[in-house]
């Protein structure tokens, strides 16, 4: 069935071919039909909603909020303020926003000016009816922080029913286009695909996808989860942030209350996911400020776990400024955890091996066989050095052999190369 048959259906209008012409005459006719079909929609959803309750509770008795009115009809809003000296987890809210904004537009994709200020950033979460996505997700409660003369507030938009969805994201894109860049957590995989979505089925202009974005999924999945469980924002909040949540109601369980709420009109069923979405957006500024201060800060050896700097470093790299990524691995070898300085060494040589700093290169890999003269790795890397720049073959031949020889955790792959290289250099020799 095509896209005209099924408008049809939905409009009640008998099958009839479009009228030859200019593109444009189909487009606004497939407008109007799909204008039509939205405000049967209007018109129908409010007349199915059930009746409260005997012993519901009123939603505002348990949120702090009231109804909003805009030209595209009513929702429910509520604001919250956490004043500068109010605490979450280990820091001040003041704390938060005292960012080094060069660090924190490092993290931003696209690129993001180093002379924004904390307060042009928009923190952005959804609670959703589903996590398949698609036109079937509906996203009922959209929660939204930013900082405002030192204090953080919260804005939270909620969508009482379906039809007070178009004045929700009418509000959302007027809030928007006075913000310059946007903070999500998993945002770029999930909210703003369903927000954009959302935004071009109501017909409205997307002021989301233009914005300068940090989604914090990505860099909290490269720093932390080398010693995390996982990479979600409540082990985050824990393991690093030192959040302590109070009966914080399970994620999955939140559109099921929503489906509820729909049925009985009992605010007491969405009190915690307000509470959860709060709490995450909060969070999330907790969270782009610790990761701005490692990058700050991240030359100074008590400055964060020594292990979450060492994967700083190899982001830092990636992303292009290797330089700074080896200013903080030349610091991590003088860290007491021998992990850890085995890993920057190697990390820190390859660095001077691109730029063909050879002699610190072939320094590093001296040290680290005098630590372990198992090492593949080093061990490998120095008999290259040897063979092809100082022409010492001897000694390439003769780490090699040991390594041979002695080491009994060498994979078939790393056997077989070994002694290929044994076999060359035997014929150099």
């Amino acid at each position: 069935m095509g896209l005209k048959d099924r408008l049809n259906r939905l409009t009640g209008e008998p099958a009839k071919p479009f009228q030859t012409g200019h593109g444009q005459e189909k487009i606004s006719e497939l407008r109007r039909r799909i204008d039509q079909i939205m405000s049967r929609r209007e018109r129908i959803v409010p007349a199915g909603i059930p009746k409260k309750r005997r012993n519901s509770i009123p939603l505002e008795h348990v949120v702090a909020g009231e109804e909003a009115q805009t030209a595209y009809g009513t929702f429910f809003l509520s604001h919250s303020t956490l004043n500068a000296d109010d605490v979450h987890g280990h820091a001040r809210i003041c704390d938060f926003a005292c960012l080094n904004m060069e660090a924190t537009a490092f993290l931003a994709r696209p690129g993001m000016s180093k002379d924004m200020a904390i307060e042009d950033g928009l923190f952005l979460d959804t609670e959703t009816t589903g996590l398949a996505g698609g036109t079937g997700t509906f996203p009922f409660l959209i929660g939204l922080g930013w900082f405002e003369a030192g204090s953080f507030i919260t804005c939270q938009l909620f969508a009482r029913d379906f039809s007070e969805e178009r004045a929700m994201l009418q509000y959302l894109g007027e809030l928007a286009s006075g913000k310059q860049f946007l903070v999500t957590f998993n945002g770029r995989a999930y909210d703003l695909n369903l927000l954009t979505t959302r935004f071009i089925l109501n017909r409205f202009q997307d002021t989301l996808t233009t914005m300068p974005h940090i989604d914090l999924l990505h860099p909290s999945r490269r720093i932390f989860a080398h010693r995390l469980e996982n990479a979600r924002l409540s082990t985050i909040e824990t393991h690093v942030l030192g959040v302590r949540r109070e009966g914080d109601v399970p994620g999955f369980e939140i559109p099921q209350r929503y489906f509820d709420w729909l049925q009985q009109r009992d605010g007491g069923l969405l009190e915690d996911v307000f509470k959860h979405n709060r709490l995450d957006i909060v969070s999330m500024a907790s969270l782009l400020k610790h990761i701005a201060d490692l990058a700050t800060d991240s030359q100074e050896m008590g400055c964060g776990h020594h292990g979450d700097l060492l994967k700083l470093a190899g982001l830092i790299y990636e992303r292009g400024d290797s330089e700074k990524a080896g200013k903080i691995l030349t610091s991590l070898i003088m860290s007491h955890q021998l992990d850890v300085v085995m890993d920057a060494q190697r990390s820190l040589s390859l660095i001077y091996k691109k730029a063909h700093s050879w002699e610190d290169a072939a320094k590093l890999w001296q040290d680290i066989v005098a630590a372990n003269p198992h090492d593949v790795f080093a061990v490998e890397e120095l008999a290259k050095f040897y063979e092809h720049h100082t022409r010492e073959f001897g000694k390439a031949l003769e780490i090699v052999s040991k390594l041979l020889s002695e080491a009994v955790h060498l994979s078939d792959a790393e056997r077989i190369s070994l002694e290929h290289r044994l076999q060359r250099l035997r014929r150099h020799k």
